[in-house]
């Protein structure tokens, strides 16, 4: 789509300040899909040289903001990260053509801030943490689970950039689950759920996304029972926070969040026991 109130676009490698109707530019798969009335200069990302992918010096992963969806499915993953086939998962759970895949990028996905956000899903599960960028040349990390506060909002400043997330190397060595709900076979999430058990400590940590209207997360220090998860999903999330769009409507949406995290409990903790 034309963006017909645009009147610049900058390379974000040249500073200058940041004005009002000012906006990052990284694959531009959103900004385009429809009318931005807002906005009058897009700053171009794709300039800036960011390594798409890089392993850790500890054996985590940080994404810079402008990796696409294709990069980030094509990478090679270790085989120490047991929590490997949760990249594909979520990546497929864009349910998107190959144009937008290599034109989508990580960044632009958390930055939109979506319930269904499958980026957002990803990095929340794997305790990724978020690097921001002021205009003033500050930085700060911020969790990705509480990056997101509300459908489409964000702890983002004006002017305030992602530059990348870290997955440290301990959730990437996770035994993981994933549960993904549509109302019809091509359509968006309308519940996803993934569990991680964590590989030293046996704690397991539940994180809801695109049923709610913010990632939410439940950690279990030791295996819960069903009842245990239960109230603990009751508990965590707000009637008010169940999201509610032409994808769902927020009954079904938390009877699918209870039916998913119960299968995830049986999936990763059952099995240990045995």
């Amino acid at each position: 789509m034309d963006l017909n109130t645009v009147q610049e676009v900058r390379d974000a490698r040249r500073r200058d300040t940041w004005q009002p109707g000012d906006a990052w530019l990284g694959g531009g798969t959103y900004l385009f899909s429809e009318p931005q009335p807002h906005i009058r200069r897009l700053i171009d990302l794709s300039r800036m040289g960011w390594e798409s992918l890089r392993v850790t010096p500890d054996g985590g992963l940080e994404i810079a903001a402008t990796c696409t969806i294709a990069q980030l499915s094509r990478f090679p993953k270790p085989a120490e990260w047991t929590a490997a086939p949760l990249f594909e998962q979520c990546c497929r759970a864009f349910l998107a053509s190959w144009k937008i895949w290599n034109m989508a990028t990580v960044g632009g996905n958390l930055c939109n801030g979506l319930p269904a956000g499958p980026m957002i899903s990803l990095t929340a599960a794997l305790d990724g943490v978020c690097r921001l960028l002021s205009q003033q040349g500050g930085a700060r990390e911020v969790p990705v689970a509480d990056f997101v506060v509300g459908a489409g909002l964000k702890v983002l400043e004006p002017g305030e950039l992602l530059r990348s997330i870290t997955v440290p190397a301990r959730a990437l060595r996770s035994r993981t689950a994933f549960r993904q709900a549509s109302l019809y076979g091509l359509g968006r999430s309308g519940a996803l759920v993934i569990g991680a058990l964590d590989p030293f400590d046996g704690t397991l940590t539940l994180t809801i996304t695109a049923s709610t209207v913010r990632p939410i997360q439940l950690r279990f220090p030791v295996p819960p029972n069903a009842e245990a998860v239960r109230e603990a999903v009751e508990y965590a999330v707000e009637p008010g926070e169940y999201f509610d769009d032409i994808h769902g409507l927020p009954a079904w949406r938390r009877h699918m969040t209870f039916r998913f995290a119960e299968e995830i409990r049986r999936e990763l903790t059952e099995e240990v026991g045995r």
